[in-house]
């Protein structure tokens, strides 16, 4: 192989090296998910977020914009619902008493949570009597 055949290929190397490894930056092993619920209270809050690092902050404050969507809403009674992230996922837990509260429940939280996957595990509650939809 002559020189600037050596070149080339160090040249190809030099520009693909940084591109394969920068790759393996965006892939998250299997094992380091984690699953994050909201803490219990804002002093918990600081201590949950200096153990579990930057995930927990992001986890953390996607559950309160969500939570505090579903509060603010004029029409939604939110006593019953709560709201927590794992795995990325916004998570609604609790009961709702009308299957249009459901409704609402999943199209505030969709709109607060952006990109993030809703998941819904509510159960309607009809005269006192918790039934799952």
């Amino acid at each position: 192989m002559n020189i600037s055949g050596k070149k080339v290929i160090r040249s190809v190397w030099v520009l693909l090296v940084p591109v394969i490894c920068g790759l393996g930056g965006f892939a998250t092993p299997a094992g380091a998910q984690t699953a994050v619920s909201t803490p219990a209270s804002s002093s918990n809050s600081a201590v949950a977020a200096v153990m579990l690092g930057t995930p927990a902050l992001a986890a953390g404050a996607l559950a309160r914009r969500v939570q505090t969507a579903l509060h603010a809403d004029p029409y939604f009674y939110d006593e019953h619902v709560t709201v927590s992230v794992e795995q990325g996922a916004v998570v609604l837990s609790g009961f709702v008493l009308s299957s249009l509260d459901l409704q609402d429940a999943m199209r505030i939280a969709r709109k607060a949570a952006g990109d993030n996957q809703v998941v819904d595990n509510l159960s309607i509650e009809l005269n006192g009597q918790s039934g799952r939809h």
